[in-house]
């Protein structure tokens, strides 16, 4: 494999592992949608979970531009990530507005550690390096508006 296959498969499998981590945020929100009383809660969750969708498209556009197809069986080496957001359905189940919020702020912060590491990995390219900051930003936006729900 020369040098230049070895950082494209690097990169797919770091914008992947972002993916994988979309993926638990989009159902996360839209469990949490489900589950929360409050209309205007309800409306926000069902916002990011939309947002979440679009970045996943991102990210794919950017793998299938390496020549790579998505295909979204996507168990990537995130699975103990996921355990973040999966945590949710428990707390959900008693529509307990401040267990969805915190539930949420897990899944989240669990995702801007992920984004974080992926711009650190250098595998990225400069356009993925640009979606990636875009993204983490929203993401980083969105958990300051859960956190102020918490209190």
């Amino acid at each position: 494999m020369t040098h230049a296959e070895e950082t494209t498969t690097e990169t797919i499998k770091t914008l992947e592992g972002l993916i994988s981590i979309l993926e638990d945020g989009k159902l996360g929100y839209t469990n949490a949608a489900e589950h929360v009383e409050n209309p205007a809660m309800k409306t926000d969750f069902l916002e990011y979970a939309r947002e979440r969708a679009l970045f996943i498209v991102e990210l794919q556009n950017q793998i299938n531009k390496l020549g790579k197809s998505t295909d979204t069986s996507g168990g990537g080496p995130l699975g103990a990530l996921h355990r973040a957001w999966i945590d949710i359905k428990s707390s959900f189940t008693g529509g307990d507005t401040e267990a969805i919020i915190n539930a949420c702020i897990t899944g989240e912060e669990a995702a801007v550690e992920k984004y974080k590491m992926a711009l650190e990995e250098n595998h990225l390219e400069h356009d993925q390096i640009y979606i990636v900051s875009k993204q983490l930003n929203s993401i980083q936006n969105t958990l300051s508006q859960i956190k102020m729900r918490a209190n």
